[in-house]
C-alpha cells in the first residue's frame, strides 16, 4: 500500500527532520531526532549499531515518530509503526544520500571509527496528519 502523499513528501522533500520514539527495556520513552526517507510504501531511518534506538528498535518492533514541515511546523505528521526490515546493505550510500539532501555534501561528515551504518524501513500502522 502506497504512503499518504502528504507524508510520502514530508518524508523526501525539504530538510524535515523526524522525532523517533523507541521504549527502553523498563518500559520508559527513549526519543530522537533523524534524517527521514520513504521508499514510497515505508519510512526509512538511518541509524548506527550500538545506538539505543537501534537496540529498542530490534527488541520490540514498534515506533512512533513525527516529522514536522521545517518551512512551516503546523503541517505535521505522527505516526505509529512496525519495523518490516532491518540491513545494513545500502545503509553507507543511504546515510551518504541523506547528507546529501541534509547537509548538501556528498559523504557522512559524522561518521565514527568503525561505525555499521543501519536501515529501518517502518510500516506505517496509524498515521494522523496537520496539514495547515
Amino acid at each position: 500500500m502506497a504512503l499518504d502523499e502528504f507524508v510520502y513528501k514530508l518524508a523526501t522533500q525539504g530538510k524535515n527532520f523526524a522525532s523517533v520514539a523507541t521504549v527502553m527495556p523498563d518500559g520508559t520513552p527513549q526519543v530522537s531526532l533523524v534524517w527521514v526517507d520513504s521508499d514510497g510504501e515505508n519510512i526509512i531511518i538511518n541509524t548506527a549499531e550500538g545506538r539505543l534506538k537501534t537496540e529498542n528498535l530490534r527488541r520490540s518492533g514498534a515506533i512512533a515518530l513525527a516529522i514536522a514541515d521545517s518551512e512551516n511546523h503546523y503541517n505535521q505528521a505522527m505516526i505509529r509503526g512496525k519495523i518490516v526490515e532491518d540491513t545494513h546493505e545500502g545503509a553507507d550510500e543511504h546515510i551518504n544520500a541523506l547528507a546529501k539532501k541534509y547537509l548538501g555534501v556528498d559523504v557522512y561528515p559524522h561518521r565514527q571509527p568503525d561505525e555499521q551504518r543501519v536501515i529501518f524501513k517502518i510500516k506505517p500502522e496509524k498515521v494522523f496528519k496537520i496539514e495547515v
